[in-house]
């Protein structure tokens, strides 16, 4: 656990050289509490999906300490990540089987992750038979039934169309007020950083610094018409600006 208890992340001085001598992280440090959502944006290959690697324990850091809340990660990549073979129910079971979760436990969680991601008419139905949004709604189902403290998002909605983008931001925004876990939330989407957090770090390229830390205003629950308010827009444009200022 970490010293503060109100912390499910915390990385501190964090730097990451590959085994051919690149340099992607130089001495970054950032928190994520509980009941807050934390966005990092930045230019492409300045370390992000690294820096959630390191966050989830699947990548170590050259230097620097990463302590992580011990209820655990909930992790939720690009793709969904489904297997072809198993239904949505399966699919969703398959964390919690790995963790051999008592079977009673694990049908009651796994009702309850399918039921807040509104899949309980498709739980019989296999991948290809469903959406790219729904598919992504049965990856994060799939952690959800481990009831993590912490959620690491690795640009999970940028393979939808804008349309279904939004939903699956208001979905999320939902989760979140209900589960009030931590997010990490890794996206190349402005409006989208702006939407979803309470926090944007905006990286510099690599070796990828946090160049500036925006906060964000808005309160939670967040309407869907906030995309449209000249508040929302004067954020997003500053976000912008940081941006430019990294590839200056």
């Amino acid at each position: 656990m970490t010293n503060n208890p109100t912390n499910v992340l915390s990385l501190e001085h964090i730097s990451k050289t590959f085994a051919d001598g690149a340099a992607v992280i130089n001495d970054l440090s950032l928190t994520v509490k509980r009941g807050e959502i934390v966005s990092i944006v930045g230019p492409s290959g300045c370390g992000k999906s690294t820096l959630l690697r390191i966050a989830a324990h699947l990548e170590p850091p050259t230097t620097g300490t990463c302590t992580v809340d011990a209820q655990g990660i909930g992790y939720v990549f690009q793709d969904p990540t489904l297997l072809p073979w198993r239904s949505v129910r399966a699919n969703v079971a398959l964390l919690a089987e790995l963790q051999q979760l008592d079977s009673t436990m694990m049908q009651t969680r796994v009702d309850e992750a399918i039921a807040l991601v509104g899949l309980q008419d498709h739980q019989d139905k296999y991948p290809r038979q469903l959406s790219g949004g729904m598919r992504m709604r049965v990856s994060l189902a799939r952690s959800l039934v481990l009831r993590p403290h912490l959620f690491l998002l690795d640009e999970p909605f940028s393979a939808l169309d804008e349309i279904n983008r939004q939903r699956l931001n208001d979905e999320l925004l939902n989760l979140f007020e209900q589960q009030q876990f931590g997010v990490l939330f890794v996206t190349h989407s402005v409006t989208e950083a702006v939407y979803l957090s309470s926090k944007i770090h905006v990286m510099s390229a690599r070796p990828g610094v946090i160049s500036r830390t925006i906060e964000i205003p808005f309160g939670y629950p967040r309407e869907a018409d906030l995309r449209f308010d000249p508040s929302f827009g004067q954020h997003a444009l500053e976000v912008s600006h940081a941006l430019r200022e990294t590839e200056s």
